[in-house]
Order: structure tokens, then C-alpha cells, then sequence
């Protein structure tokens, strides 16, 4: 396996060496990634990748080579699923009718189903509809179709049905320095903005020096604070998922964004705001920030934009423990509420067209909870948003 990693980053254009395989095979042998393989990532990236622009390319490789080695995390209960189960041999694909007769459990009796099923099934399934396996239309697995199911061992969105996420999934962060397509965006957003001039004296008052050196007849200098946009904006980016077709128009945001606002602050959350957010997707696992410390630290005259297509599971807004990844002890409701009570200008940016908007039950549930404060991410809908919070 180690021999087809090296081949494959040849293959992909990555300029790695011999000797920097065998330097790695070393680190193995000496024990440093202990065995783990998100400790094996981080050192072989280390030993083999030489230029960051080569980072995306690693990782896919690394991706398609050791995908399942180490995938599976907690979420009921601590239990080992046979990658001999999740084999894939075959897909599900069925009619609308057929579809339409396939029941949701609800959440509480899917949960306590899972615990069963993990507890009683000893041996890998296909096409069923009540074990874990692939093929069917089990609540539990992969490839196959239910209303409201746990997707395990599968590696993307198919239906965009399941309502917990197994598999470990690894998100990308926003690039600030994409070059902005539309120009206009950046025009939209400066209507946010509030002009002083603070910190610092270090630009030229050219007027005032030229006043004082004519007054005292001599080059009297005067330098003045900078002027700046003194907006201060907290942006919180949905990420992952069914956001992954938003990316280019969200970092064309993101990217305007930053460079309009000199006081912008922003986390990271994927699909519902939850007790904590991160600011980097490769160590969101490590690297967590708790929201009631973002609520603590920054203060209530800071505007608020959320940015996501409020796509998820209802049970992600509304019930304790629905979280695609985690279980939660508080609902998503409840974290929402808190950020619109603290911050009273708040908004919600959906990169998604806004005619589809009421086929999601979400997304009527966030409606609702920002008062009607949701806005499509369009030049007409980011204008709309900057006069709210302007007001």
C-alpha cells in the first residue's frame, strides 16, 4: 500500500523523491505516527510535500489511497462495522413510486433501531431493508435510498436523505485570495460601512502640515490615523456537504469580504450552528472554539451574516442530539437564538436559488428563526441584506 502512495504522487505531478520515501519508512519503523493514521497524514505530508501549492493534490491522493483505513468515529455507541459489510457491489436506484413507499422511522426509533442493529447483525448485508449493508433500502448503510437514514461507509451525498453521517469527513477551508469574478460584489457590500479614523497616526495629513509649516515657517509634519471602515462584521460559513456546489460563489464572498471589512471575524460550522465552530477545517477535529466564547468575545455591535443554503435534516434545527455528525446536547434552535438575541443585526446569506427555498423544511425553520432575515446570495439579494443591517 505504502509502495502504491509513492507511485500515485509520482503519478498526480508531485515532485516526491526516493529519498524521501525511505526517510518516511523510516519514521514508520521508529514508531512516530504511532500507528494512527491521521498521525501518518501529518507526517508523511511533512516528509514528502515540499510546496504548499502541491497540499490539494496530496490529499486527494492520500484520500483515494488509504480511504476506510481508519474512517469510522463514534456516534451511538463505540462499535467496530467489517469494511466487508460496506463493500460496495451494487446501487439502489428505484422509481418514485417506490420511493414513496418506503416509511421514515422518526428520530427517536431510528437512533434505538441503530443501537439494535449493532448489537444483533454478525454478518454483512445486500439490497435488504433492514440491516446494515448497501444496495437496499435499510435505514443503515450505504448506496441504497431511505427518507431519513444513517449513512455509513459511503463516500458522498447521493439523495441528500441521511440525517447522521457515520464516516469521519474532512472539509476544506475558504480561499481568501480568489480573484473576484464580479466586481460588483465587492460595490454591494459597501454599503456596510462606517468610516473613522483610529489607532495609530501614520498617514500624511497633507493638509495640516502644509497649514502649520506656512504658520511656524518651517516643515512642521503632521500625520493623522488612518481611515478606516470601522464596521465591525462576525461571518459564520457553512461548510461541506450539499455546500460543496456553492464553493467558488462563497469564496467569491469571502474574498470581497475581507478585503471590505478591516474589522471581520469568521468560524466555520456545517450545516446548523452547534456548541462549538472552528477557523480551520483540516484541525476542526482538534482545534474547536466554543460558541459561547465567540458570543463572550466579541460584542453586540458587531453585524452578524451566516452564510449557508440551510439545507439539513429538520432534526439538526429542532432536537437535541440531531446533528449529521455529533450528538448534541442542545438543538440548533437554541444556538441560533442565542446569536440573534446577543447580536441584534443579524442575517442569512443562501447561496441557493431562492424558488427552491420552500421545498426545505430547514430552511423554513431558519426563515422563521431570523424573522424573515434570509436573503439569496445575488448582488440584488446582498444589497437587500446590507440595508438590514444598516438599519
Amino acid at each position: 500500500m505504502f509502495l502504491q502512495f509513492f507511485t500515485s504522487l509520482r503519478q498526480a505531478q508531485i515532485p516526491v523523491t526516493l529519498r524521501e520515501y525511505l526517510t518516511l519508512m523510516e519514521a514508520l519503523d521508529a514508531g512516530v505516527a504511532d500507528r494512527s493514521v491521521e498521525d501518518f497524514y501529518f507526517l508523511a505530508r511533512a516528509a514528502l510535500v515540499k510546496d504548499e501549492r502541491n497540499l490539494d493534490k496530496f490529499d486527494k491522493v492520500f484520500g483515494a489511497t488509504f480511504n476506510g483505513a481508519e474512517s469510522l468515529v463514534d456516534v451511538v455507541e463505540k462499535a467496530d462495522i467489517p469494511a466487508e459489510w460496506l463493500k460496495k457491489l451494487a446501487e439502489k436506484y428505484l422509481s418514485a413510486e417506490e420511493r414513496a413507499q418506503i416509511e421514515a422511522l422518526g428520530w427517536d426509533k431510528l437512533m434505538e433501531t441503530l443501537r439494535q442493529r449493532l448489537k444483533e447483525q454478525k454478518g454483512r448485508h445486500q439490497g435488504g431493508k433492514k440491516w446494515i449493508g448497501t444496495a437496499g433500502t435499510s435505514p443503515f448503510g450505504a448506496f441504497g435510498f431511505n427518507p431519513e437514514g444513517v449513512r455509513i461507509g459511503q463516500d458522498e451525498n447521493r439523495n441528500f436523505k441521511a440525517v447522521k453521517v457515520w464516516d469521519r469527513r474532512e472539509f476544506k477551508d475558504l480561499d481568501g485570495d480568489v480573484e473576484i469574478g464580479v466586481r460588483n460584489i465587492k460595490v454591494a457590500l459597501r454599503r456596510l460601512r462606517k468610516f473613522a479614523r483610529t489607532g495609530a497616526s501614520e498617514e500624511l495629513d497633507l493638509d495640516a502640515t502644509i497649514r502649520e509649516s506656512a504658520n511656524h515657517g518651517y516643515l512642521d509634519v503632521h500625520l493623522r490615523p488612518e481611515r478606516r471602515n470601522a464596521v465591525k462584521v462576525l461571518i459564520f460559513f457553512d461548510v461541506g456537504g450539499s455546500m460543496d456546489a456553492y464553493v467558488a460563489q462563497v469564496e467569491e464572498l469571502f474574498s470581497a469580504a475581507r478585503t471590505e471589512f478591516k474589522h471581520m471575524e469568521y468560524f466555520y460550522f456545517h450545516n446548523c450552528l452547534y456548541e462549538s465552530v472552528w477557523k480551520n477545517n483540516l484541525r476542526r477535529y482538534n482545534e474547536r472554539i466554543q460558541t459561547w466564547d465567540v458570543l463572550h468575545k466579541y460584542p453586540h455591535d458587531y453585524k452578524v451574516i451566516f452564510v449557508g443554503d440551510a439545507s439539513m435534516s429538520p432534526y439538526e434545527v429542532v432536537v437535541p442530539g440531531g446533528s449529521v455528525e455529533h450528538v448534541n446536547q442542545e438543538a440548533g434552535a437554541a444556538w441560533l437564538q442565542r446569536v440573534i438575541q446577543t447580536y441584534p443585526r443579524a442575517i442569512w446569506l443562501n447561496p441557493e436559488q431562492e424558488r427552491y427555498w420552500h421545498y426545505s423544511e430547514s430552511n423554513t425553520l431558519i426563515r422563521k428563526l431570523f424573522d424573515g432575515r434570509m436573503y439569496p446570495l445575488t448582488l440584488e439579494g446582498l444589497e437587500s441584506a446590507m440595508r438590514e443591517l444598516t438599519r
